[in-house]
C-alpha cells in the first residue's frame, strides 16, 4: 500500500461522502428548505477528490510507487467518480427556482453507463481471444468526453448558466457516443487482425 495507492483509496472513500451529500441537498430543495452547506460540502467532496485524481498519479511517478494495485484501483476511483456524480445528478433536483439546472435528463447517465458497460465487456472479449497483444489506446474522444462529463457536473453543482445546461449535456453526451464507437471499432480492428494473424500463420 504505497503513499499513492492511499490517496487513491482515499478517493473511493470519498465517493459515498459526496453522493450522501448531494442526495440530502436534493431532498432539502424539495422540502423548500435548501440546506446550502450540504451543496458547498458536496462540492469541496467532489472537488477534493477530483484533484486527487492527478496527485496520486504524479506521487506514482515522482517517487516510482506504480504497482499492479494501482492500476486496478485508479480507475475504479475514477469511474466511480464520474459515475456517482451523474447518476447522483440525475436523480436528485439541485435547483428550486429552475428543475431544468437541478439535474441531467435521464439518458446522459443511460448513455454514459452503456458505454462504459460496451467497453468493458469489449475489453473482456478482447483479452479472452488474444490475451496479452490487446493494446488499450486513450482516444481523444474519450479525453473530451471526461472533461466534458466533470463540465456537465460542475454545470449542475455550481448552478452555472452562461450556456443552458442541456446543450452541456448535449456535447458530453456526443462526445461520449463517439469515444465509445471509436473504442468498439479499434476492438474490432485488434480482432480481425489477429485472426489474419493466424490465418497467415496456418
Amino acid at each position: 500500500m504505497t503513499t499513492a495507492n492511499k490517496i487513491t483509496v482515499t478517493r473511493i472513500l470519498m465517493i459515498p461522502a459526496f453522493v450522501t451529500m448531494a442526495i440530502y441537498y436534493g431532498e432539502s430543495i424539495q422540502r423548500h428548505d435548501p440546506k446550502e452547506w450540504m451543496r458547498f460540502s458536496a462540492i469541496i467532496i467532489f472537488l477534493v477528490a477530483a484533484v486527487s485524481d492527478g496527485l496520486d498519479g504524479y506521487v506514482a511517478r515522482r517517487y516510482k510507487q506504480r504497482s499492479s494495485l494501482g492500476v486496478i484501483l485508479d480507475p475504479i476511483a475514477d469511474k466511480g467518480l464520474l459515475l456517482s456524480g451523474i447518476i447522483t445528478l440525475s436523480i436528485s433536483n439541485w435547483s428550486e427556482s429552475d428543475p431544468d439546472y437541478g439535474k441531467f435528463p435521464i439518458w446522459f447517465p443511460v448513455l454514459v453507463i452503456t458505454r462504459d458497460a460496451v467497453i468493458l465487456v469489449g475489453a473482456a472479449i478482447l483479452h479472452y481471444f488474444i490475451g496479452n497483444k490487446m493494446k488499450v489506446r486513450p482516444s481523444w474522444t474519450g479525453k473530451v468526453a471526461t472533461v466534458c462529463q466533470m463540465c456537465a457536473i460542475a454545470w449542475v453543482m455550481l448552478q452555472l448558466r452562461f450556456l443552458p445546461l442541456t446543450v452541456v449535456v448535449i456535447i458530453a453526451g456526443l462526445f461520449t457516443l463517439v469515444s465509445g464507437i471509436i473504442y468498439v471499432l479499434e476492438g474490432v480492428r485488434q480482432l480481425q487482425a489477429e485472426g489474419h494473424a493466424h490465418a497467415r500463420a496456418d
